[in-house]
């Protein structure tokens, strides 16, 4: 679905007062601008030309309302900053400030009047001014509106305003306590909550026990069907199976009724008493496929980043486990979780041993990363509760010779640096070992340009 965006028209109430014949030619600007930037292929939301306060709150809050990725400004005119700063930098929604004007020229043989309707740019630099100065985060966008670059780069934040939207108001479930002893990622949930936006909500046992199927349950039957049609489950244990099927569409139907965005399950706190009788490993991998974010280990962090990455490029949570020093690659995999429309071939269902807690065998769908021009990409907590991203450009590669790791989840990472300088550099940056995997040529970019428009460092390493 194409980004939307909300245009955000700002003028000054004295020009509507002493000139109300000037009016017409803004608002037709106005509209075309909304026009060129459908053009760009962005769902444009346009709120009426705003002028006083009142008029900047209620635009802006309808915009939150609606859902758009991010604010683009357009000064129609100089519009003093007091009265429109409050509801923008009071919003989490990113700002693209467009600096543009109808005329393309405005040399000595211009006609005087064409300064009523050219001559925004200073109320840009007011607003922009007073936005640093409350350390609201922006970007500017500066050109004529019809040259092909201008608005292609406001479409370009626009798509990774989508990403930094998405983050700030991720909903993510939490099954079990994070793993303790795990720093890298551990942010209270207060940190992520006002410092981010991510909510959090526990689910205990009577939670998700509410929505575990009965093994006779008609929908278990449907589901088991069509991960045989899906998937090659070769020959699972049923036992194992349908304990799968049931955990899956136990977190199934709470995501569902939550409208989470994404969830972490700590597999320890999965058991027969704690309300499902198996790790949902199959629903993760399932879940992704579907735009739903996921971390292991309890990680509501980057389980919540895996999903606002998800918006935009096809993702997956992942892990750094070995690495090949003569290959000059490293080895992604998990316990049992992937992305199952990533995989290079028809995943295949295992049931995998499981000695960590009182459940039953889970059963993952496992797989090889498809090869393709990919990205690591980890959200990194800082000091004080800041945060940063961590980003990685390279590619996913089979390697040559027999792969003996049929069983497992699995892929191969070449960085665009050497091998060493990468993982020096990535963890000189502070990045954690829970990552996003993201094919796509461009994701780095877009994901450096999310950051900024977040206020956040992105190391590209």
């Amino acid at each position: 679905m194409a980004t939307k965006v909300g245009l955000l028209p700002l003028y000054l109430e004295l020009y509507d007062r002493a000139m109300p014949e000037v009016r017409p030619g803004v608002e037709a600007f106005a509209d075309q601008i909304a026009a060129a930037l459908s053009e760009h292929g962005l769902r444009v939301a346009r709120a009426p030309v705003c002028r006083l306060a009142d008029e900047f709150r209620c635009a802006v809050r309808r915009f939150e309302q609606e859902g758009v990725a991010c604010l683009v400004t357009l000064h129609l005119a100089y519009s003093p900053s007091l009265e429109s700063v409050d509801a923008i930098a009071g919003s989490r929604l990113p700002v693209v400030v467009l600096d543009t004007t109808p005329d393309a020229a405005f040399g000595p043989g211009t006609d005087p009047a064409a300064i009523m309707r050219n001559h925004g740019i200073h109320g840009v630099q007011d607003l922009c001014s007073v936005l640093r100065r409350r350390g609201r985060p922006y970007t500017v966008v500066a050109g004529h509106w019809s040259a092909p670059a201008t608005l292609a780069r406001v479409a370009e934040w626009a798509h990774a305003a989508e990403i930094a939207t998405a983050l700030r108001t991720a909903r993510v479930g939490l099954i079990g306590e994070p793993f303790r002893g795990m720093g890298d990622f551990a942010v209270t949930e207060r940190a992520l909550r006002e410092a981010i936006g991510v909510e959090v909500l526990p689910c205990g046992r009577p939670v998700i026990a509410e929505f575990l199927p009965a093994t006779d349950d008609p929908a278990v039957e449907r589901e088991a069907r069509d991960l045989g049609e899906r998937c090659d489950a070769g020959d699972l244990p049923q036992g194992a199976l349908l304990a799968s099927v049931r955990a899956s569409l136990a977190v199934r139907r709470w995501i569902a009724r939550e409208r989470l965005d994404a969830f972490s399950v700590n597999f320890l706190a999965v058991g027969r008493d704690a309300g499902l009788p198996t790790v949902p490993f199959l629903e993760a991998s399932l879940a992704m496929a579907r735009g739903v974010g996921y971390a292991g280990e309890g990680d509501a962090l980057t389980a919540a980043f895996v999903a606002a990455v998800a918006r935009r490029h096809p993702t997956s949570f992942t892990e750094m486990f070995c690495p090949d020093w003569e290959g000059g690659t490293v080895f992604l995999s998990h316990m049992g979780e992937a992305n199952v429309d990533l995989l290079d071939v028809r995943p295949r269902l295992i049931c995998r041993p499981f000695p960590w807690a009182d459940a039953e065998p889970p059963v993952a769908a496992v797989g090889r990363f498809r090869p393709g021009e990919a990205a690591l990409l980890n959200l990194a907590p800082g000091p004080g509760d800041t945060f940063g991203i961590v980003a990685a450009r390279g590619e996913i590669v089979h390697p040559e010779g027999e792969d003996r790791f049929e069983e497992s989840v699995r892929g191969w990472f070449r960085p665009a640096a050497v091998l060493p300088d990468f993982l020096e550099a990535y963890s000189h940056a502070g990045g954690t070992h829970h990552l996003a995997l993201a094919y796509g040529a461009g994701v780095v970019d877009e994901i450096e340009r999310a950051a900024r428009l977040l206020g956040w460092r992105c190391d590209r390493v």
